[in-house]
């Protein structure tokens, strides 16, 4: 049915530079086009604009770099999309100006997540960032000038060379800016790459600490009163937020399994049990839309039972019990008894629902896949 997807995903792929344990879809510089490219989300926007609701939920402008972006097409781009209740910008934080900070609101945007990723000078340059702390504290500052009162930041851990201590500094310094949100992810850099070939033996060495650094990483954001609201995701309870819900809630309408279209070079949108990924080739999606149609697509048919797989596993990411109607069939009720018996899952509030315990959560995706029929 048109016209019921409420959750809108844009690419800006443009950045300064590639990190070099990056696997996003990335341009790099090419300001000459970044005008060009913005016409070619708007059109790609009129042409898919059918299945859009007529307000949404969310959107989210990741990439690459969206304030690496022109300002000026950043905000020609901001100003003809669709009314949401979130609008989400991430930022690099040498970006981050306070031209640019004082601009964002008042094109709508609600939210920005910033890329922080380490506090420790010599781990941001192991990443190949070009920002350094006191470029974090900055971008945060203006944002408050500005009166952003939904900041999120990232953070990286097991990072070539990172201790326990780099780590729990980390935690330090962006505790220090009191965010709304908190992300905190695993380094994962792909085989094959740059970043692989030059700290292969360290990163093997990391991949051993990960489940500790993890349960230090909880253990930190929790002890500060952070809710532990999805696997890497963390954020200031409605009752120490003036009742405000500050889960990401673009991110939460991917881990509920709601559909969502995406825009631009790289972008996956799942819709009516289609997944597709647009060409990750800027020339093939400039030249399709310059002549009036969409660009290139791999497309893939959701079977229903991928469908119901795919709801538990991202389902039981979260905090909140995940109801199995219509979900029994991708569920093995042997493992969900022996797993229970294990301290590892438990029932929700009602008779069908089902969520992990804690330790079930630090263990994650070996849990979930277990559980599968």
């Amino acid at each position: 049915m048109s016209g019921r997807v409420r959750h809108l995903y844009l690419h800006l792929p443009f950045c300064a530079s590639r990190c070099g344990y990056c696997d996003f879809v990335t341009v790099v510089g090419r300001r000459g086009q970044h005008s060009g490219y913005v016409d070619g989300l708007l059109a790609e926007l009129a042409l898919e604009r059918d299945v859009l609701a007529p307000r949404l939920e969310s959107v989210f402008l990741g990439g690459g770099t969206p304030t690496f972006t022109e300002p000026a097409q950043l905000e020609r781009l901001l100003r003809a999309l669709p009314v949401a209740d979130e609008v989400t910008v991430e930022a690099n934080p040498e970006t981050v100006t306070p031209e640019l900070a004082r601009l964002l609101p008042d094109c709508g945007v609600t939210r920005v997540s910033i890329g922080a990723q380490s506090f420790e000078p010599r781990l941001l340059e192991i990443l190949e960032r070009r920002a350094g702390p006191e470029d974090v504290r900055r971008a945060v500052y203006a944002l408050r000038d500005a009166k952003f009162d939904n900041i999120s930041l990232d953070l990286v851990y097991g990072i070539p060379g990172q201790s326990t201590a780099d780590l729990e500094a980390d935690l330090s310094g962006a505790l220090a800016l009191e965010p709304e949100h908190l992300s905190c992810y695993e380094l994962e850099a792909k085989p094959g790459t740059r970043f692989t070939h030059a700290h292969g033996p360290e990163l093997a060495r990391q991949a051993e600490r990960m489940e500790a650094y993890f349960e230090r990483v909880v253990a930190r954001l929790t002890g500060a009163g952070y809710r532990w609201y999805e696997t890497a995701n963390f954020c200031r309870p409605a009752a120490l937020a003036g009742g405000r819900d500050l889960r990401s809630r673009h991110n939460l309408a991917y881990w509920r399994g709601r559909d969502y279209l995406g825009l631009g070079i790289g972008a996956v949108s799942t819709i009516h049990g289609r997944r597709w990924r647009t060409t990750p080739r800027l020339a093939a999606y400039l030249a399709a839309l310059t002549s009036g149609g969409r660009p290139p697509r791999e497309v893939e048919e959701l079977p229903a039972q991928v469908r119901r797989s795919e709801r538990v596993l991202l389902g039981l990411r979260l905090d909140e019990p995940l109801s199995l109607d219509g979900l029994e069939e991708a569920v093995n009720p042997a493992a969900v008894e022996r797993l229970r018996r294990l301290g590892l899952v438990e029932p929700g509030d009602g008779a069908t629902e089902l969520a992990l315990t804690d330790h079930g959560r630090f263990l994650g995706g070996g849990v979930t896949a277990d559980l599968l029929a």
